[in-house]
């Protein structure tokens, strides 16, 4: 006898007597995808530049992806926006950036619409459809789509994963990550990683043991039920960080520098039928030194900067070479609707010099060739959070201009990798048809067969902004449906329509110009400086005749480019992009909203889960006091009372050797430290580190204040000692940890986690002002022995 179903909200079809005998029962009809219908993987790398991966010409081995692109299908005309959490909001939502209110990155959000940060409920996620449409949703790896405020453990939780539509989830929530040390999140709650590197943990295999898990949990049980999983590993964000042994496939692999390599991966191109014969390479970068103007140590260094991140890349491939076998070994492979994309170009964010130390860049401090060549051998290791130089991200844009956060086409020109064995029958062809990352969600819509949700969970949806490119599968002749779209980052700004493009630097095209223009990356836009941008800075390429932005065609076409700046204004207007924010750190700095009122005392509990960076208390370039109360057992104890950060930067106040230190690690270059003159005494007993500033910060010098620090045991003080400078304004992406140091340490005297072994009943941080006055004799006395 089949079962009698029927819809959830409808009238029950059944019999209800007084007795089962004269009754009969019907079912409220399950979620159930239509049968046959496909498995859907979104691939979203991150930084991977348009000239980087083997699939597309680069000189970086991704044997898996390049098995998917001679399996299907590449696009060669794809568009993000330029940075990560807006590219990722229109590739989940297929809505615009700025209509997500994701105009950059979370930490970033402003109070515009555009600009919030909080994604409205109305453009509903492609999981959340999917959901609804009896698929099973997971989502592994960088999620960076919620409000910086509300990613802790005390939430609210509905803009986490499981809040979109996710039925599980096991990554980072926020940017970036230390691939040896990643602040993990399961589901909803912090957890530790499962072991340490020594023991051979990477984040990146990591997170393709737990995709592998929630497929085949779900297979065991459900072998017909679809899935829709959301991939999105770390790599190849800085840092870069991989095994010594991916790393040496590549020793001297790049020695010909970044020129040399734009020639080499361009000819690559075009024999992969990318670009054809005709087509131009785009001129040299003002900001990028010439390979053979750099001395041997340069070169040296540079190159092996290269090596790492190109062993990185690798290292990545073979993981979801691995996700791609364990689909395979259950018959789904076919099946399986794969799409593989960047999420804008590469980055330039390690500067000229490239970086040790990611950080020391968001600090204004820009590494030297001497800082960092010493520590060659430890690029990409656990000592390190290291970026290379910005001439390797130009040259893995090739063929186009700039980079990541600029809307050039080396920042938001992107590879697309589309496989479907069973829904698409060509195999290994190029599609140049233009298409952006709002097109994802509607494609994937007409591939299954369903129609956009009019409303998703109560709530009414908006319409979706993209538009489908499933006509284009099989059809490589078959026109675009995407016309017109606007690009805004930074106030770099651009409009493609039509094979034209016109498109507005900010500062100016490159750093260098902009500076002989009086203006600076960061510098505020006035009404004044807009109208004169409007008036004399904006480019017209012909796309489809110069796809690299070659030749600026503003001076023969000035009606065309006007035609085009009012379609951007259009645009802008129609999306809610405007006001323009040129800014960076006013937007890191911004005030905004907090669960909890404004804070001058924080307390901390041993033992919890990492405190993240958007609620640790802002000691930087203030007076600040960290008391800890405890309890010291017969024989002493060790460990830390608190830490936050790690190599990159940060502070610790630990006990070892039975006195009481604190260190202060100033962007991985120094440590500052005062030491207790005496030992810690046994019983009840309240530590206490003060910092009282001495002299001011110069924060576009890298250099926060310098100032005084001293320790006390119960009031007394016993440790003073002068910090030259401080961290002025981030250490970092680590969070704050009470009773042991989380991930990586932040100092080298010891071995994290380093866990109190003494009872810690709390640690109050207090940023009041409110110090201990010293005895002035017992100051002198403490000075004349330091």
């Amino acid at each position: 006898m089949s079962l009698v179903e029927y819809e959830p909200g409808t009238t029950f079809p059944g019999v209800i007597g007084r007795t089962v005998a004269e009754s009969s029962q019907a079912w409220p009809k399950p979620l159930r995808a239509k049968g046959g219908s496909p498995n859907v993987i979104f691939f979203v790398l991150d930084d991977v530049g348009y000239g980087q991966m083997s699939a597309f010409g680069g000189l970086v081995n991704t044997p898996n992806i390049d098995r998917l692109a001679e399996n299907g299908l590449r696009y060669t005309n794809m568009h993000t926006t330029a940075l990560c959490s807006p590219s990722r909001a229109c590739m989940l939502t297929g809505r615009n950036h700025h209509s997500n209110g994701v105009a950059a990155i979370m930490e970033m959000a402003t109070g515009f619409p555009g600009y919030d940060g909080r994604m409205p409920f109305e453009n509903g996620m492609l999981s959340e459809m999917l959901l609804e449409a009896g698929y099973n949703t997971f989502c592994v790896g960088k999620w960076h789509l919620s409000p910086s405020e509300e990613s802790t453990p005390a939430g609210p939780f509905h803009r986490w994963p499981l809040g979109r539509g996710f039925e599980r989830f096991y990554g980072f929530l926020g940017g970036e990550t230390n691939q040896w040390f990643p602040d993990l999140t399961y589901d909803n709650h912090s957890v530790p990683q499962p072991k340490m590197p020594e023991e051979g943990y990477h984040l990146d295999q990591d997170l393709a043991d737990h995709a592998i898990q929630f497929m085949l949990d779900a297979h065991v049980n459900a072998p017909d039920k679809p899935f829709f999983l959301y991939y999105a590993p770390g790599c190849a964000h800085a840092p870069h960080q991989v095994g010594k042994e991916w790393i040496e496939k590549y020793k001297g692999k790049f020695d010909m520098g970044w020129d040399e390599y734009r020639e080499v991966v361009f000819n690559r191109q075009k024999e992969l039928g990318i670009f054809p014969e005709d087509a131009e390479l785009s001129p040299r970068d003002p900001d990028v030194p010439e390979w053979e103007s750099l001395s041997d140590d340069q070169k040296h260094l540079y190159a092996r900067f290269m090596e790492v991140y190109a062993g990185f890349l690798e290292h990545l491939d073979q993981q979801i070479g691995r996700v791609l076998q364990a689909i395979s070994d259950v018959g789904e492979l076919d099946n399986t609707l794969i799409m593989l994309i960047p999420d804008n170009g590469a980055s330039s964010e390690g500067g000229v010099n490239g970086a040790f130390n990611e950080m020391s860049s968001f600090n204004f401090y820009w590494e030297t060739l001497e800082d960092i060549l010493p520590k060659i051998d430890d690029l990409g290791g656990t000592r390190s959070y290291n970026h290379y130089p910005w001439g390797w991200s130009w040259a893995g844009n090739t063929p186009f201009r700039r980079w990541k956060k600029e809307v050039y086409r080396g920042g938001c020109t992107d590879n697309l990798i589309i496989s479907w064995p069973a829904g698409i029958k060509a195999k290994g062809e190029n599609r140049s048809q233009y298409a952006h990352a709002i097109d994802m969600v509607p494609t994937v819509l007409e591939a299954l067969g369903l129609k956009p949700p009019r409303s998703v969970r109560g709530v009414s949806q908006s319409p979706i902004e993209g538009v489908s490119f499933a006509h284009t599968f099989d059809d490589p002749s078959a026109p675009t449906k995407h016309h017109t779209q606007y690009f805004e980052m930074f106030a770099t700004r651009a409009v493609d329509h039509d094979g034209w493009r016109a498109v507005c630097g900010w500062p100016g095209p490159s750093y260098a110009e902009g500076a002989e223009k009086g203006r600076s990356i960061g510098d505020e836009i006035t009404d004044e400086l807009l109208d004169e941008l409007d008036s004399n800075d904006w480019e017209l390429y012909h796309i489809a005749e110069d796809p690299t932005e070659t030749h600026d065609l503003a001076d023969k076409h000035p009606e065309k480019l006007r035609e085009m700046v009012a379609r951007w204004y259009t645009e802008a207007g129609k999306y809610k992009v405007l006001p323009l924010d040129g800014t960076l750190m006013q937007r890191f700095l911004q005030e905004r909203p907090h669960l909890t009122a404004d804070r001058s005392q924080y307390v901390f509990y041993p033992d919890l889960s990492v405190v993240p960076i958007g609620s640790t208390p802002a000691t930087f370039n203030r007076p600040h006091s960290i008391t800890a109360e405890v309890e010291i057992p017969e024989g002493g104890a060790e460990g830390v009372l608190i830490a936050q950060g790690g190599v990159a930067g940060g502070f610790v106040l630990f006990v070892k050797d039975k006195k009481l230190h604190y260190i202060h690690n100033y962007l991985g270059l120094e440590e500052y430290r005062v030491t207790s003159s005496e030992e810690v005494p046994e019983g009840q007993v309240i530590l206490r580190y003060e910092f009282e500033p001495t002299s001011p910060p110069e924060p576009r010098k890298g250099r926060g204040a310098g100032g005084r620090g001293q320790l006390y045991f119960n009031g007394e003080l016993v440790g003073n000692t002068e910090f030259p400078t401080t961290v002025p304004t981030t250490f970092g992406i680590e969070g704050l940890s009470a009773g042991y140091d989380f991930g990586e340490a932040v100092s080298h005297e010891y071995r994290a986690p380093f866990a109190f072994t003494g009872e810690l009943k709390q640690v109050t941080v207090d940023l009041s002002g409110d110090l201990i006055k010293d005895d002035e004799a017992a100051l002198r006395q403490l000075m004349s022995v330091q």
